[in-house]
């Protein structure tokens, strides 16, 4: 994938494939469109459908593997496993489960758990359920090698994929993180399947690592969050963080003694304390709107050979994002630096003095 911060380079257009794209985008009042079939549920309530990706986030040692593990199972059985109720039809009966983290001989762990989830024998290979183990490939060799799956394996349906973070080089790049949710977008479009993925969040907040987590709460269908219960760290409790319909109940597990997760009944969730919640930690890629960034610097650089030093560039932050927000600080004008950068709409051609990119920066 290459450098985030290098320049896409511009390709020369092919006409008449942009045409049909084109045309292919265009809606019509005339037409009926598919919304995608129901795949996952929870309490009745769905929270997946093909042609759409969902996600599952939570701090390490959650248990979010296990939690997946009974989304996989689900899928394998028919049945309800924990809360997950997944309805494939017979001609995408199949699930594709990727591991980008774990050994093979963890993977084997967690294969098992499956089959023993689904009911199913643990020493014999279900020709429904495929598990790729990827730890050991690039980020780029990992794309390929579950488009190469995708393309050439028929009947899959649900693909669940343990450690999306681990298909890009830099987590906190944003041009990666668009290409990523990209690539999820076409392939459950194209293949027109479900996609799960599973990503960590922060130490210090609730929001998902990096600007992959940014981009996959904004353009995923579900996404749920699995975290340890505060009175008793042996349950995890799972929850709807972002929801495009209506929300599903809190439930939570535990590990029993055969190492698999089962449902506790009749859990209740600790009572929100009283006041206002915790303020959110400042994020420029979601805080502010793309014409607020370039306004900002239109203003700040009016024209093409205007270069500024770094605290010149932050104190002119802070006085137009006050004069368009009505507050920011300079702790804010720092994390904007840093945004401006990965985005390349601000640039450092001899090392040290900042200039406006125009026109050489991709939102």
């Amino acid at each position: 994938m290459g450098n985030a911060n290098t320049p896409i380079p511009k390709q020369p257009l092919n006409k008449d494939d942009v045409i049909k794209k084109w045309h292919e985008s265009r809606i019509c009042m005339t037409e009926e469109y598919d919304t995608g079939a129901v795949v996952f549920q929870v309490d009745g309530i769905p929270i997946g459908t093909f042609g759409n990706f969902s996600a599952s986030i939570g701090k390490a040692k959650s248990k979010k593997t296990f939690n997946v593990s009974a989304m996989a199972a689900a899928a394998l059985s028919g049945e309800k496993v924990l809360m997950y109720e997944v309805s494939l039809p017979e001609d995408k009966k199949k699930i594709l489960y990727v591991d980008t983290e774990q050994s093979k001989a963890h993977c084997k762990k967690t294969l098992a758990r499956i089959l023993a989830l689904a009911n199913l024998p643990e020493g014999t290979d279900n020709d429904r359920l495929e598990f790729l183990s990827l730890r050991k490939y690039t980020p780029k060799e990992r794309i390929e090698i579950i488009e190469c799956a995708l393309a050439t394996t028929e009947g899959i349906g649900l693909v669940i994929i343990d450690g999306v973070r681990d298909l890009l080089f830099d987590i906190n790049a944003p041009l990666e993180a668009t290409q990523i949710t990209s690539i999820l977008m076409r392939w459950t479009d194209e293949y027109q399947i479900h996609i799960h993925t599973i990503l960590h969040q922060n130490k210090g907040d609730e929001n998902a690592r990096g600007h992959i987590g940014t981009e996959i709460n904004n353009k995923a269908e579900t996404v749920i969050q699995v975290e340890k219960d505060k009175t008793d760290e042996n349950i995890s409790k799972v929850s709807a963080v972002l929801t495009r319909a209506q929300t599903f109940p809190t439930f939570a597990f535990r590990i029993n003694d055969h190492i698999l997760p089962e449902l506790v009944e009749d859990y209740v969730s600790e009572p929100k304390k009283a006041g206002r919640p915790p303020k959110k930690e400042f994020d420029p890629y979601f805080d502010i709107k793309q014409e607020h960034h370039e306004t900002a610097l239109e203003r700040i650089f009016p024209t093409a050979t205007d270069e500024l030093n770094y605290e010149e560039l932050q104190d002119r932050l802070v006085e137009e994002f006050r004069s368009i927000l009505g507050s920011f600080n300079k702790n804010k004008a720092a994390a904007e630096i840093t945004f401006l950068r990965n985005k390349r709409m601000v640039v450092q051609d001899n090392g040290k003095l900042y200039r406006y990119n125009k026109g050489g920066y991709r939102y």
